[in-house]
Parts: C-alpha cells; sequence; structure tokens
C-alpha cells in the first residue's frame, strides 16, 4: 500500500551534459556577460555554470514558448526545470 504524501516523487535530477557550438561572436558576448555577472557578484562562476541557467531564466520568459508548450501535453520535455 503507498502512502499519500503532500510531497510527490521528485524529478530526475541527474544532469545531462549537452554539447554545442556557437559562433565566435556569441562566445565573445557569453564570455562578456559572464565578466560582467563575476564583477557584479563579486565571485568567479566559469561560463559553463552560467550558460545553463541563462537559457532556463530565458526560457521562463518567453510566454509565447509557455503557451505553445501548454498544448504538448504530456509530450513536452521538462528541460528547463519548469511545468
Amino acid at each position: 500500500m503507498m502512502a499519500e504524501l503532500k510531497l510527490g516523487k521528485l524529478p530526475e535530477r541527474v544532469p545531462v551534459k549537452l554539447t554545442i557550438s556557437v559562433t565566435p561572436d556569441l562566445h565573445r558576448v557569453l564570455t562578456d556577460y559572464a565578466a560582467i555577472y563575476n564583477q557584479s557578484y563579486g565571485r568567479e562562476e566559469p561560463l559553463v555554470e552560467l550558460v545553463p541557467h541563462m537559457l532556463a531564466v530565458f526560457l521562463a520568459s518567453d510566454r509565447a514558448f509557455a503557451k505553445a508548450r501548454g498544448t504538448l501535453g504530456k509530450e513536452g520535455s521538462d528541460g528547463a526545470g519548469t511545468n
């Protein structure tokens, strides 16, 4: 018999490695962003740590994407950590 707990089963938390190639211009912009981020917060965060969070913030703020994603139903994946 399974108890009906208030806290549901936790989502998958194992990171998925994704390798991408970016243009030199985009790499410079991302590097500049990381430098400004590091100056702003006084801590050194490597670019590879910032990019996933940048993508998550971008996807979470895209209302058209959220609306379209809602029509996908169960077929959509939860790569950005949002439901």
